[in-house]
């Protein structure tokens, strides 16, 4: 069955007029996505409701694409107003949107501090939980890293240090061994000369003996 041609005219019910612009505005910005992907398209879509409020799509920065509709299509006579008035609103949804990150991170930064957790379900408490032990990990890993760097430079500073105490100890002890040395040969020296005073002191006491003649 043929479907007929549907005359188009505003809808004057404003509760479907809401649906229908809410169901057409969702499928014309996938269809520019679409567009954008499959045809590597520059793609700019602004739409304002009827309570202006701002609906817009880009796959690039909507500023230089607008920019450049204007070079290309001779526009000179641009009102300042309305690129303020965009630039003001396209900030406060910027602003409005770090507002919400930053409350969605001090809740949970407070989760891990262990605060505000009447509202978290058990698993969300797990999740919390695995967390700060892959924290916990991680901070015991590095601390036994900076802990073996620091004893590798106290081995590095005491090797260098080491050798010169052993080359002044020999010396030392060479010393020690030369005047043991020394000593060891004036003693020596000094019993052999006792030696021989007491060779000559023995030979020079007693009475000397009377020669013998052989007569026949």
């Amino acid at each position: 069955m043929v479907r007929g041609k549907v005359e188009l005219r505003r809808i004057e019910n404003a509760a479907s007029r809401q649906v229908t612009f809410s169901k057409r505005r969702s499928g014309l910005m996938k269809k520019a996505r679409e567009l954008s992907v499959l045809c590597d398209a520059e793609i700019a879509v602004i739409v304002f409701s009827q309570r202006g409020r701002l609906s817009e799509f880009s796959n690039h920065e909507m500023q230089k694409t607008i920019a450049r509709y204007q070079k290309h299509a001779g526009v000179v006579g641009v009102d300042k107003r309305d690129t303020d008035y965009y630039c003001i609103q396209q900030l406060k949804q910027e602003s409005a949107s770090m507002a919400k990150k930053i409350e969605q991170l001090e809740a949970s930064r407070r989760k891990l501090l262990g605060e505000q957790l009447g509202s978290c379900s058990l698993e969300e408490i797990r999740n919390l939980g695995e967390q700060l032990e892959r924290s916990l990990a991680n901070i015991r890993l590095r601390k036994d890293e900076m802990v073996m760097e620091q004893m590798k430079q106290l081995r590095l500073q005491c090797s260098e240090n080491i050798p010169r105490e052993p080359s002044r100890r020999a010396g030392t002890g060479n010393e020690v061994a030369a005047a043991a040395t020394g000593t060891a040969a004036a003693g020596s020296s000094v019993g052999l000369s006792n030696e021989s005073s007491t060779v000559e002191t023995t030979l020079s006491i007693g009475l000397p003996t009377a020669p013998r003649w052989d007569l026949n």
